[in-house]
């Protein structure tokens, strides 16, 4: 702790270049830590959903109605709780890029099921009343600034009106928001009256997207996933049930191999960060040699010289890399409040103990070979400056 002080003083000696190094490092682990978190998230290891909900969808592709008939097939298991099916709008709110996610619903069995969401009484019997009515979550009210008793346009790019017209419009009537604090992970979600949105539209009436099942007991998941599915095996309509987590995680990663897209793009910023901070490293060295001679001449052993400078490259390292993973949380938490209808990304402790490692693991690498240099330098030839 003693040689705190002097590497510390090493380390700014070229307050300029200390700084643009500094801030390289803060971009790289930024990225390290939202491209790990997301990582963690399509791994599975970071989705914070329900857990007692499952999700039946068309064995061949959630894009597949389901009929109708299964829905008493399916509150007949003990197991379930409560049933409630969902299709998906897909409509656009004045211009494309206002996406959020909007499914049509039955608001009765949306209310029995989803109870984390939860809106004023007043508000839930308003839906019910109103077959133009709709509900939003919290935070898309406040994305667009809509409240209650606003008129919603939306054009349909998926379904059209009986009369061939794709602009539906719904009012306001309910915006829902958490039971406790960040239990609802829909507020970003629109949900629409399924009995007005099944009348209007031109063609599909009666089938379901998916249906959406709670369950008692969590832990019955597994077994209750493979009854459904046995249920309607080698029928018209087979089914394939998995929790909300894995059919959240199975509709992005059609996106692609998303894991190695992101791990080939942190590659490439460390590698950048490697040469951009061996560089800084190699030239404080450089320009110390008749300091670091001085420190051998008063009685710095080799090792004590070669420990000073992988501790400056740790401690620029260690700072650089602090400031990036704090500065990702901050991130992260502003992205998990927007509505993309997305399982929101977080970045937990395997996250840091990866950043970590990559921390300590550059420090030593772009410091070994100015480090190995400063140990082996000749007293005599550092003072004449050869």
């Amino acid at each position: 702790m003693k040689y705190v002080p002097l590497v510390w003083a090493a380390l700014w000696r070229r307050k300029a270049r200390t700084i643009f190094t500094l801030l390289s490092l803060t971009a790289a682990f930024l990225l390290l830590g939202m491209l790990q978190a997301a990582n963690s998230l399509f791994s599975g290891g970071s989705v914070n959903l329900s857990a007692p909900i499952m999700i039946v969808q068309a064995r061949v592709s959630f894009t597949s109605p389901l009929p109708m008939r299964l829905l008493p097939q399916l509150e007949a298991i003990p197991e379930v709780e409560s049933v409630s099916h969902s299709q998906f709008f897909g409509g656009i709110y004045k211009d494309v890029r206002n996406f959020f996610p909007q499914f049509a619903v039955n608001p009765e069995r949306w209310h029995r099921t989803f109870l984390e969401c939860r809106m004023p009484d007043a508000q839930y019997q308003a839906w019910l009343q109103s077959r133009t009515g709709a509900i939003a979550g919290r935070l898309l009210a406040d994305r667009f600034g809509w409240k209650i008793g606003d008129r919603i346009p939306l054009t349909s790019q998926i379904w059209p009106l009986k009369d061939g017209s794709r602009a539906w419009t719904f009012d306001l009537v309910g915006i829902f928001d958490d039971v406790s604090k960040d239990s609802c992970v829909r507020q970003g979600n629109l949900y629409v009256r399924y009995d007005y949105f099944d009348e209007g539209r031109q063609f599909g009436q009666g089938g379901a997207g998916i249906y959406v099942l709670r369950l008692h007991d969590p832990n019955q998941a597994e077994a209750v996933a493979r009854r459904v599915d046995a249920m309607f095996e080698n029928s018209p309509d087979e089914t394939k049930t998995q929790t909300e987590k894995d059919f959240s995680l199975n509709f992005l990663r059609q996106l692609g191999n998303l894991n190695l897209i992101l791990t080939g793009i942190t590659v490439a910023v460390f590698f950048s960060i490697l040469l951009v901070t061996g560089n800084t490293i190699s030239q404080a060295v450089r320009e110390r040699i008749p300091e670091l001679a001085v420190l051998k001449t008063i009685g710095f052993g080799d090792g004590s010289v070669l420990n000073l400078v992988l501790a400056e490259s740790l401690l620029m390292c260690v700072i650089g890399g602090l400031a990036g993973m704090l500065l990702s949380l901050v991130v992260l938490k502003v992205i998990s409040k927007l509505p993309f209808g997305f399982p929101p990304v977080t970045a937990g402790l395997h996250v840091w103990l990866f950043a970590a490692a990559s921390m300590v693991g550059l420090g030593l690498v772009v410091g070994i070979l100015p480090a190995m240099r400063a140990r082996n330098l000749s007293i005599i030839d550092a003072l004449a400056v050869r």
